[in-house]
């Protein structure tokens, strides 16, 4: 081999040998493929995408609202210098019509939004930075909310939505956090000590062992980093007012995400993550309302949740269906008197708590027979349980009976009956306020239990939405307020969906149907 032959050829460069075909047999003429040849081609845009694509929809949609609160602030006007700033609605169409396809990230879309032919046609082969769509996202929280409620008087004008029946649920999305950037007071203490430590010294560096631009983003880093272990103190302290004072000790909070909790999920394990309070309509599942709360129970977000949908949709809903977790005296009592009917699953059961102190199931209250004459509990052995004290609950009152020490005592089924027990065995019986007895009686009854059988339907069905098509498994923003704004996005892109599903194509299929002569 000679010196000016190179010992590697790039594959592109070889020769391409015909194929060896058999004596007297000529071989195929192909044609080849040219990759360095450059060319020139006239693309239309209007083209891109077919007359019935969903982002002709979006576009026609977003037309038809207000969208000025989205430029409010802009500092590029008509008559003064400057760059021209991005359309609000080109943002906001190319955001909703990514979601519906499952893209959530910034540069993803960014990246996407370079070749996908129906965000072409929305950009006008243009390109948007991901850092400005990225900033969109949780910047305009109150122009969203808006939006949504525009959005939502569509739907309800279309009569996709008539609040007739509304499915609360709560579902927990994880956050983006983990379990280990939760640290008790002492932890944090010295989380803080260390980032003070760390600015302090890269502040007292030689100034030419970095550049300029190296320097400023490793004292920004550092500045944030103390500014959250800051925030996850203060949210520690709140935390902290809440609990008793023998359980302050134990509490932890987030150098992450401060205004994240670790709550359990759907599959039985533990995780930080938010509670997403979602408000589904029963007639074609559309989204009435929605929040974003560190709550981990679901018990005090039905008020809220009942306020929401009233400001959105400018009336009450008649039926709101709810699961357990939502039905406790406490709602029970304050939509008793409510133009909304409560409609949800009984709870409230003590066989778990009897069986965890080791009494047996066939001593469990239920087998004690209570006398009114008496005012007291027979136990199956035959001894009396006396009237003891009562506790006044909101909605009920509970009194507690207990028999003799002498008489647990001596019994031979003690071990089965009361084992923990120090002195006789007690006994609560409960005294339900009559409205709380009237809605039980009423869940009991065939018309009503049919219809808390369409809960689950209703409200899986806005949270497969959310999950399973848009992807909102996990937050990739941090704190209450962005997190809520994803939540809102998410839930704004699934009511799009189902007005592109009723109301846009069934007007463009009436348009374009052939017409009888």
């Amino acid at each position: 081999m000679s010196a000016e032959q190179p010992l590697l050829v790039k594959m592109e460069e070889r020769p391409v040998e015909p194929p060896l075909v058999p004596p007297g047999e000529r071989a195929p003429r192909l044609k080849a493929v040219d990759r360095q040849q450059i060319r020139l081609r006239a693309i239309d845009p209007e083209r891109l995408v077919e007359e019935d694509h969903p982002v002709r929809a979006i576009w026609e949609l977003l037309g038809q609202m207000d969208l000025r609160p989205f430029a409010a602030g802009l500092k590029a006007v008509e008559g003064r210098p400057g760059r021209d700033a991005c359309d609000p609605r080109v943002i906001i169409a190319l955001w909703l019509y990514a979601l519906s396809r499952g893209v959530r990230e910034a540069r993803a879309l960014d990246e996407w939004s370079q070749y996908e032919p129906g965000c072409q046609w929305l950009l006008g082969l243009g390109r948007i930075n991901y850092h400005t769509l990225s900033d969109f996202v949780s910047e305009h929280a109150a122009a969203l909310d808006q939006l949504f409620v525009q959005v939502l008087q569509v739907l309800m004008a279309a009569g996709a939505a008539d609040l007739q029946r509304v499915a609360q649920d709560g579902t927990k999305i994880r956050a983006a956090a983990s379990r280990k950037s939760f640290k008790r007071q002492e932890r944090l203490a010295e989380s803080r000590r260390r980032a003070e430590e760390h600015l302090r010294a890269l502040q007292q560096q030689a100034p030419g062992q970095w550049t300029a631009a190296q320097r400023q983003a490793q004292e920004r880093a550092a500045r944030e980093r103390r500014e959250r272990v800051r925030q996850a103190e203060e949210e520690l302290q709140r935390q902290q007012a809440e609990k008793a004072p023998a359980e302050q000790a134990q509490v932890k909070a987030s150098v992450t995400d401060a205004e994240a909790r670790i709550m359990r999920q759907g599959d039985g394990g533990f995780a930080p993550s938010y509670n997403a309070q979602v408000s589904t309509d029963s007639t074609a599942g559309v989204i009435v309302g929605y929040d974003a709360t560190p709550a981990k129970e679901d018990s005090h977000e039905l008020s809220a949740a009942l306020e929401r949908v009233a400001a959105n949709s400018g009336q009450q809903p008649a039926q709101i269906l709810v699961d357990g977790g939502y039905t406790t005296r406490e709602n029970i009592m304050a939509t008793a008197t409510g133009p909304t009917e409560l409609i949800g699953a009984l709870g409230e059961n003590r066989t778990c708590n009897q069986a965890r102190h080791g009494v047996q199931p066939e001593f469990f209250p239920q087998h004690f027979v209570y006398a009114a004459e008496h005012d007291g509990f027979t136990c199956p052995v035959g001894k009396f349980l006396a009237y003891r004290k009562s506790k006044k609950l909101v909605g009920a009152t509970e009194k507690q009976y207990q028999a003799k020490a002498s008489d647990c005592r001596d019994c031979p089924l003690r071990a089965q009956c009361c084992p923990q027990a120090k002195r006789g065995r007690v006994v609560t019986r409960t005294e339900e306020d009559a409205q709380v007895a009237a809605f039980r009686q009423k869940m009991q009854r065939p018309e009503y239990r049919a219809i808390y059988r369409q809960r689950a339907q209703v409200a899986e069905f806005s949270n497969a939405c959310l999950k399973q098509k848009r992807g909102l498994r996990r937050f990739l923003r941090r704190g209450l307020a962005k997190v809520r704004a994803e939540l809102a996005w998410a839930c704004l892109s699934c009511n799009v969906a189902i007005w592109i599903r009723r109301v846009w194509k069934v007007t463009l299929q009436a348009a374009t149907a052939p017409t009888c002569a």
